[in-house]
């Protein structure tokens, strides 16, 4: 962020639902207060301070429960587990809403398309918009939930089993809730992302045109 303010350029930052503790029984707005649990949601709330302070023209998106048709997350996870085993278990009340990657990757396009209709980079016009934005699909589902909307289809998966949280201890506490309020991205851009469904339906076709389904 310094560099970029030197270069008088501007900077998108990518940040996550896990700033917030996960207590709240509704959806996440930008100016509710953030209280990370974890390590990593406190770094990120870091790196989006730095980000605020440093003078630099910038937007910084939340995003939640990232996942795609390439690399290591949890929806090539499940496939390549349901696969292996008989039987998985999957927690049922953490709550969020499954976001592809690429289509964090397109809303971010063509948000600054609106930025920049007719030029190029221009600091002044991000910083018109700039700030915090929650950016993440529509919806709410759990990980259980989740798991199960990406093996419905699939022939002779492993039976799916819901746990608690309690009953899957991890080194790092997640929040319960990581839903997120996509209303401000909405109304200063116009924009919003579908529904957590149709996405995964699209990143599952793409594994199925690629012949990994």
């Amino acid at each position: 962020a310094e560099e970029v303010l030197k270069l008088g350029g501007g900077l998108i930052h990518y940040s996550t639902d896990y700033v917030f503790d996960g207590r709240g029984t509704g959806p996440y707005r930008e100016d509710d207060v953030p209280a990370p649990l974890n390590v990593y949601g406190q770094t990120k709330l870091a790196g989006e301070t730095g980000v605020g302070h440093s003078g630099a023209a910038h937007l910084i998106f939340r995003t939640s429960w990232v996942y795609a048709s390439r690399g290591r997350n949890f929806l090539r996870t499940i496939l390549k587990l349901a696969r292996e085993r008989k039987e998985l278990t999957i927690v049922n009340d953490q709550f969020g809403a499954p976001t592809p990657a690429r289509m964090v990757a397109e809303a971010t396009a063509m948000a600054l398309a609106k930025i920049f209709p007719t030029r190029g980079m221009d600091a002044a016009a991000l910083a018109d918009r700039q700030g915090v934005y929650h950016l993440s699909a529509q919806g709410r589902a759990s990980w259980f939930e989740f798991a199960s909307e990406i093996l419905r289809d699939v022939a002779g998966a492993a039976r799916i089993k819901p746990i608690p949280t309690s009953a899957y201890p991890t080194p790092a506490v997640r929040p319960l809730n990581s839903v997120l309020d996509n209303t401000k991205f909405r109304e200063r851009f116009g924009l919003s992302l579908p529904d957590w469904k149709f996405g995964l339906a699209l990143c599952l076709e793409e594994l199925e045109v690629n012949g990994e389904r």
